[in-house]
């Protein structure tokens, strides 16, 4: 018995000192008997303090009883064995310490009786400051319910509502008894349930969502769903709905913004890892805005998938503190390019940790479009600078050189270092550029002082320049230079105005002679028809008269191909372009040469291939003078035998056809050696001491001329047949049914007698005047006269004529001016005009171009013939007496 007794106060002993909680042992009378650690350490006494002390000194003043409350612990735990409560004991720093206190009494296994009391105190303190807080938390909630604004509710799984705040009242006119058991749906527009159920899964998640009023109308709010746990552990619904109904027009205004400015606004919670995106932001990314199909979830989405790992290293800087912006180029649906800007910033919380990005998103592509188009500008800009061929030179507002480009280098001999920030006064030779360069914006012709460029060796160079303003912003900061180096090129101009004036003088020469020689070569070859045609003469009398027609028909020849071969050589021969019948001119080239070819008693014949169109369009003269050219040489060169002219289609394209002449001869024929020599000006094969025939040696070089503005060519076709074959090509345009001419009406139609013509003369030179009115009253015409330009307008207006032979060169006015007033006159009293026939001694420079230019009908140059005169008149009148 005395070893388990030992054993016992061992465990006793150990059990004391080990324990977490207070344990003391007190007598049946109160007395400290013992006190474990915890409980030292819980009061802050040593057991020897404590046994100086009695119970009640260690019992907070608040807690203790009248009728000595310790000692009614003692007999309280004596009476019921072993008693639970709580009390609040005084530490020895003054201190309250909460407990709860366990008390047993142990009593004598054999007697019975009370040996001693157990109290076991365990600290409570935590526990009641806790349910303190908890009851605060409460009663605040509650005051927090009861006073908020917010609408918030419970609701069960099944959507019934459990319990409601006092604002249903003031926000949708209900009363929260009244809606404790109904279903939540009544609060909701039909159109949001969906968004609603979504919102309820999503847990924790805001949505803007209306809530119907009792009355019937919809009141926009910010709706908040928690899923929580009861007091009896089932899941319920937290709805917290604040009202957003003046926030939502500001968003309306902000949303209309950003569809103006083509942006959308985006927030990433960063602790729930959550995207909330505008309805905007949706339209740029062409996503249905349902937060449900196609929605964005991560912040990486924003971007293409080959982008989002770079744009994820710049969200990573952000979270540090950067701010993030990021533009890249996608695609719209229709594939068209689209350019995005993202921006966006951190919000931290005090402790510098990362909570929420807010941000943009804008649509940019219109601005993109404007600065590619102003990079392609630049670069356009900068390669027309860096690849001029001229110096170009920006300058500021004094003068002083900014910048330069490589030919600008060159022309100046400086390098770039040494021109930057030079006064350009020094480079051009003048002091005065600062007042020069502003007064180039008024007068555009200040910019022709800048006539020279100094070069860095002394040596100067000749420049055109152009002065541009520099504007930026509405601002004149400046100017640029551009120089061109005229130096060569004005040498070249001195040049070309001396040739261009030797040229003009030539010109100028060979109009005068051709005035000059024509006006009584017109003398003598019409005073010479006349004579032939209206005296009667002997054998010899008309064979001196014939040598004179001849000799001038060999001058004017001589004059006309001259003439013609320096029109064409100086490029001022102009092709006219009308419909005419191919057989007719070659016709009329045979037969105004068949003459010559009887008196050497030649054959001469002519053929057109049956595929040859009828009527073609081009120059009916030029062709016909090749073609004369040809067969005139043909005769010349050819004693017997005869001439064969023979015309073919080679080919046809479009509305075009190569026509293929040739012209053979059965004559003297051409050696080899000499061919070279063919075509050439001024060279005849023939010696010029010993030649046989007469001529300037033009014609020829004229007829390549002629062929070869006709998109042809003309060669000599080699054969071993005696003779010559000259061959030529031309390109005519087919007829169109509408350049088909029509015939002039024949004189009896135009009111005049028949085949008598009312003819004025406006000519000032005595003899010409005599000749031409012989030729035409000899054939039955009336004819007057008129010397100047002033005389023909008035006889023109006074009587009716037929036609007017229309002298170029007249004192007072001329032919041309004199025509114009005619044609007036006419048109205005909308009457027949005469037909106005020009004559004139010039041919140079394109003179019947000037004349038909001028109004007139037609153009004959002097000398004229009689028959000359009867063409032109049949050609508008039809058969003449």
């Amino acid at each position: 018995m005395l070893g388990l007794h030992i054993t016992n106060q061992s465990f006793v002993k150990q059990l004391l000192a080990n324990s977490s909680h207070g344990i003391a042992v007190l007598t049946t009378e109160g007395v400290w008997m013992d006190a474990n650690p915890s409980l030292c350490r819980m009061l802050g006494y040593t057991f020897e303090e404590l046994a100086t002390l009695c119970l009640e000194d260690i019992v907070h003043a608040e807690d203790r009883w009248t009728d000595g409350m310790p000692h009614k612990i003692v007999e309280a735990a004596m009476e019921y064995g072993s008693l639970e409560s709580e009390h609040v004991f005084m530490h020895k720093d003054g201190s309250r310490v909460c407990v709860s206190l366990n008390s047993m009494t142990i009593r004598d296994e054999a007697a019975g009786s009370p040996v001693c009391i157990i109290l076991q105190l365990t600290m409570i303190q935590e526990r009641i400051e806790l349910e303190g807080r908890l009851s605060r938390i409460e009663e605040m909630n509650q005051l927090i319910i009861q006073n908020s604004p917010d609408i918030i509710y419970q609701s069960s799984a099944d959507g019934m509502i459990l319990f409601a705040s006092p604002s249903f009242h003031n926000m949708l006119d209900y009363s929260p008894e009244e809606l404790v058991g109904k279903g939540e749906e009544m609060l909701y527009n039909p159109e949001d349930a969906e968004l609603y159920n979504n919102c309820r899964l999503e847990n924790g998640t805001r949505r803007q969502m209306r809530m119907r009023h009792r009355n019937g109308y919809d009141i926009w709010f910010e709706v908040t769903i928690k899923q929580i746990k009861d007091s009896c552990g089932s899941m319920v619904a937290l709805v917290i709905a604040k009202e957003i109904t003046e926030r939502k027009k500001y968003e309306v205004f902000i949303e209309e913004a950003q569809r103006i400015a083509q942006i959308g606004s985006w927030e990433w919670d960063i602790i729930h890892d959550e995207m909330f995106l505008s309805d905007q932001l949706y339209l740029i990314y062409n996503l249905e805005g349902n937060h449900s199909k196609g929605r964005l979830r991560q912040l990486t989405d924003l971007v293409p998938l080959q982008a989002r790992q770079g744009f994820k290293e710049l969200i990573d800087q952000a979270l540090e503190g950067e701010k993030l912006s990021y533009e890249f180029r996608t695609s719209t649906k229709d594939g068209a390019d689209q350019y995005l800007h993202i921006r966006g910033i951190v919000s931290f919380s005090d402790t510098g940790f990362p909570e929420r990005m807010n941000g943009t998103v804008q649509d940019v592509t219109e601005r993109k479009g404007v600065e590619l188009k102003l990079q392609e500008t630049i670069e356009r800009y900068t390669s027309l600078k860096k690849y001029n061929h001229d110096a170009v030179i920006s300058l500021d507002l004094d003068g002083h050189i900014i910048n330069a480009n490589q030919m600008t280098l060159q022309l100046t001999g400086y390098q770039m270092d040494e021109l930057v920030g030079r006064d350009f006064s020094g480079i051009i030779g003048r002091k005065d550029i600062k007042k020069l360069l502003s007064d180039s914006l008024m007068d555009i012709s200040a910019e022709q002082s800048i006539d020279k460029i100094i070069h860095k060796d002394g040596h100067i160079s000749d420049v055109l320049a152009t002065i541009a303003p520099i504007i930026i912003n509405a601002e004149n900061v400046g100017y640029y230079i551009i120089a061109k180096d005229i130096t060569e090129q004005k040498q070249l101009m001195i040049a070309k105005e001396m040739a261009e004036a030797t040229n003009k003088a030539k010109s100028e020469f060979l109009a005068m002679m051709s005035h000059e020689i024509r006006t009584p070569m017109n003398g003598v070859i019409g005073m010479t028809d006349l004579l032939m045609e209206t005296t009667v003469v002997d054998a010899l009398q008309r064979e001196y008269l014939e040598i004179i027609r001849k000799s001038g028909d060999t001058l004017l020849t001589i004059i006309n191909d001259i003439l013609d071969f320096s029109k064409i050589d100086s490029g001022k021969t102009e092709l006219i372009e009308e419909p005419f019948e191919i057989r007719t001119c070659v016709f009329e080239a045979v037969d105004v040469l068949a003459p010559k070819a009887q008196t050497k008693q030649l054959d001469i014949s002519f053929s057109l291939s049956p595929d040859v169109p009828a009527v073609l369009v081009g120059d009916y003269q030029r062709l016909k003078q090749i073609l004369m050219n040809l067969i005139g040489n043909a005769i010349k060169f050819t004693s017997s035998g005869g001439i064969t002219v023979a015309v073919s289609k080679e080919e046809s394209s479009g509305n075009k056809t190569r026509l293929r002449f040739s012209v053979k001869d059965t004559g003297i024929g051409i050696s080899r050696e000499n061919v070279q020599f063919l075509f050439q000006p001024f060279y005849q094969l023939d010696n010029f001491m010993t030649r046989s025939s007469e001529g300037t040696g033009l014609g020829l070089a004229i007829c390549k001329r002629l062929v070869n503005l006709m998109d042809g060519s003309i060669w000599l076709e080699q054969s071993d047949e005696p003779g010559s074959t000259f061959v030529f090509s031309v390109v005519l345009k087919e007829v169109e049914r509408k350049d088909i001419p029509t015939q002039r009406p024949l004189l009896g139609e135009t009111g005049s007698a028949q085949d008598v013509l009312r003819i004025l003369v406006a000519e000032d030179n005595r003899i010409n005047q005599l000749v031409l009115i012989k030729m035409l009253e000899n054939q039955g015409h009336y004819v007057r006269i008129a010397e100047n330009g002033e005389e023909v307008i008035r006889y023109a207006t006074e009587e009716n004529f037929d036609v007017i032979f229309m002298d170029v060169h007249m004192p007072v006015m001329n032919g041309l001016e004199a025509t114009a007033v005619i044609k007036d006159r006419y048109e205005a009293n909308n009457t027949r005009c005469p037909v106005i026939i020009a004559v004139t001694a010039n041919a140079l420079k394109g003179d019947r171009e000037l004349c038909l230019a001028a109004g007139m009908d037609d153009y004959i140059s002097k000398p004229i013939n009689t028959r000359v005169v009867f063409d032109m008149l049949e050609k508008f009148f039809g058969r003449v007496v």
